[in-house]
């Protein structure tokens, strides 16, 4: 029997997955909502297969992703997000993802998914392979910057260096509900998921330097 890690962070979701799976003749080992418990029970677990919502309330599965890399540690992983931008399907491969299914899919298209990367294929559903084609073929960082105005370039610039949104509204004479909305617009526009992913842009696009200067 597999053993099959869930990360979500409704629990509704994750007890639907649960009987799903554990019907299917799959064991689930245990469940999260948070990136940094979950990545001490995959150590501790080692389960077969990770299923990972990328959004997960202020945390994001990212996050995870990044760590599992890092760390290289072994563990299959599909993405399972309400996340159809391209940008995000090409991070979440780049980081090791070896499927990606949104969370519209029927339930059996999971569930060949999860065959498939269990018996070491990858799994792409039909939308979600043109998906990532696109996000890696998608516009460079200097391309998309050009579509920025000058104070979304300022804004982009103090978030990265990890001023908060009371102090960038202080400093820009703004109020910080209003960074809010242009920080969530900023990482739409970018197709960036978390603070982290627009440090990496930041990085590549020569706003910032690897120093964070």
């Amino acid at each position: 029997m597999s053993s099959i890690y869930l990360v979500d962070d409704h629990a509704i979701v994750r007890d639907g997955l649960r009987a799903m799976l554990e019907a299917s003749g799959h064991g689930v080992v245990g469940e999260s909502a948070d990136p940094t418990v979950a990545l001490s029970e995959l150590i501790s677990l080692r389960p077969d297969l990770l299923l990972l919502d990328l959004s997960l309330g202020t945390r994001s599965g990212f996050e995870l992703l990044e760590e599992l890399h890092r760390r290289h540690l072994d563990c299959r992983c599909i993405v399972l997000s309400m996340s159809a931008q391209p940008r995000h399907v090409a991070e979440a491969l780049r980081l090791g993802a070896q499927g990606y299914v949104l969370k519209g899919a029927p339930r059996a298209e999971l569930l060949t998914a999860v065959e498939a990367v269990l018996s070491g294929r990858r799994y792409l559903g039909p939308d979600v392979a043109e998906l990532a084609v696109q996000g890696l073929t998608s516009a460079s960082e200097s391309d998309l910057l050009a579509d920025l105005s000058p104070r979304e370039r300022q804004i982009i610039i103090l978030v990265v260096k990890g001023h908060s949104s009371a102090a960038i509204g202080e400093q820009l004479h703004l109020s910080p509900k209003t960074v809010d909305t242009y920080r969530s617009r900023l990482m739409s526009k970018l197709g960036v998921a978390d603070v982290p992913a627009l440090v990496r842009f930041a990085i590549r696009a020569e706003l910032i330097d690897a120093n964070g200067n």
